[in-house]
């Protein structure tokens, strides 16, 4: 049945959708053809692509490698509005979003897409302490670290502290394996940047996960490989190992002696965006908003929330917070909103699982297709990275992260080496980068932590 298109812009139903993830994005675009304005509100004027951040952090790729330009994507529709502001509250009943500095903007139809934010699980000192990989900042903000510690350790050994080169990882999914694979690569890189020592001699990267194996949604003998070959390129692999407190040097276990560590990244979990605790309905666990079958939240028929701020039911609990969940939600919130415009019936969200993936480095990654199917190594490798590049939003950003993958692969070389947050370097006050960078953090953890 074909839309019944109103003679004026004006006249369209009003859609907003919070985020411009995966899931807004796609219903942003599932939405662009349709007889509605649709306004994409986000803190950020890109939309990055999440599963790479390490590889910035790592100095693999850089920020505009896999970040785009949102405005841009839409660029020439007279349907899909970008608005950068910061989400304060929602209110249902008048039909609102409230953004920071600007009007409220009232709505025909709601997509909460907002995403999610790093949670620490009420564990003592992580909030101040350690490093989340959830936004672009957050990757820079860590390559900043990472190259700085071994800048330190160049220029002064014993005032660099113990576990100046000493890197944590806690989390042993796909984003912690994946860290870790990276990390290590990256120092056989500086091994040739720093001739006074050996940077694979004196560097460690330790991958603590608190459950028995490592990947913990994979399938047993994929589990078994991917720890077997972290630990052959030299990563430190402790499962069945739980975090306590952190402080600022080390990090306290709960049945293993402390490790001295100046740098802890931290992947072991995620919760709902603050934007889900604004709607006033119910939420699980870790804070995402209970749906209808359809996507929709109880008593407000008009509202869908979406991606990894929706507690979807599935077949074995909630579905998982992946990025083909966000996606397929994100589009089928559209399309009830294309057969309201068209006074048809809903349907309920079923999600396709097209299996999942993870490289733990060079030639080395295991996938589980749908189906069953599942394998590892080179051809596993091979196919994670043509996916990821196919993902990646815009040619430019396409053709860039293949140069430079491809630089990479056939150089063993990391070239996305900078430090980029503007901090002065005095040899006789080595401590300065530590105090300074704490600072850097704390501001950059503020901004990433606001609702949108």
């Amino acid at each position: 049945m074909p839309f019944d298109t109103p003679s004026s812009t004006t006249e369209r139903p009003h859609v907003v959708i919070v985020g411009a993830g995966f899931a807004g994005l796609e219903a942003a675009k599932t939405l662009r053809d349709t007889p509605v304005r649709v306004t994409l509100v986000d803190r950020n004027n890109y939309h990055k692509f999440q599963p790479l951040l390490y590889e910035v952090a790592m100095a693999g790729l850089e920020p505009d490698d896999i970040a785009h330009n949102v405005r841009n994507i839409f660029q020439g529709n007279e349907t899909v509005h970008f608005r950068l502001g910061t989400v304060t509250d929602v209110d249902p009943v008048r039909q609102q979003v409230h953004l920071r500095g600007s009007a409220p903007l009232s709505y025909d139809h709601l997509i909460l897409a907002a995403g999610a934010v790093s949670t620490d699980f009420g564990i003592p000192g992580v909030e101040e302490h350690a490093y989340p990989l959830k936004n672009v900042p957050d990757a820079v903000n860590l390559r900043n670290r990472v190259l700085r510690q071994f800048e330190r350790y160049d220029r002064q050994r014993e005032a660099a502290g113990e576990g100046a080169l000493t890197f944590v990882i806690v989390g042993g999914g796909p984003t912690g394996v994946e860290m870790a694979g990276a990390l290590v690569e990256l120092f056989d890189t500086l091994n040739d940047d720093f001739a006074e020592f050996d940077t694979r001699e004196q560097a460690r990267c330790i991958l603590l996960e608190m459950e028995d194996y490592l990947l913990p949604p994979y399938e047993r003998s994929l589990q078994t490989y991917t720890q077997r070959v972290l630990e052959g390129r030299g990563v430190d692999v402790r499962t069945g190992t739980a975090v306590e407190r952190v402080d600022t040097d080390r990090v306290h276990l709960q049945e293993s002696p402390p490790i001295p560590t100046q740098t802890l990244v931290w992947a072991a979990g995620v919760k709902a965006s603050p934007v889900a605790g604004m709607v006033g309905t119910e939420q699980a666990r870790d804070g995402r908003i209970v749906v209808n079958p359809d996507l929709s939240i109880p008593e407000h028929p008009t509202v869908y929330a979406v991606g990894d701020m929706a507690a979807i039911e599935g077949k074995d609990g909630y579905e998982p917070q992946l990025a083909q969940v966000a996606i397929q939600s994100g589009r089928h919130a559209a399309t009830q909103i294309q057969r309201d415009l068209r006074n048809g019936t809903r349907e309920s969200f079923e999600y396709w699982d097209l299996g999942q993936m993870a490289t733990i480095g060079r030639n080395a990654a295991v996938a589980e297709l749908g189906g069953g199917v599942s394998f590892k190594g080179v051809f596993a490798w091979f196919l994670w990275v043509v996916i990821h590049i196919a993902k990646l939003v815009g040619f430019r950003n396409r053709l860039s992260a293949l140069v430079n993958w491809a630089y990479n692969y056939f150089t063993y070389n990391r070239s996305a080496r900078l430090i980029l947050d503007m901090v002065p370097i005095a040899d006789d006050v080595p401590m300065e980068v530590e105090e300074v960078d704490q600072q850097v953090k704390e501001r950059l953890k503020t901004v990433e932590t606001q609702p949108r």
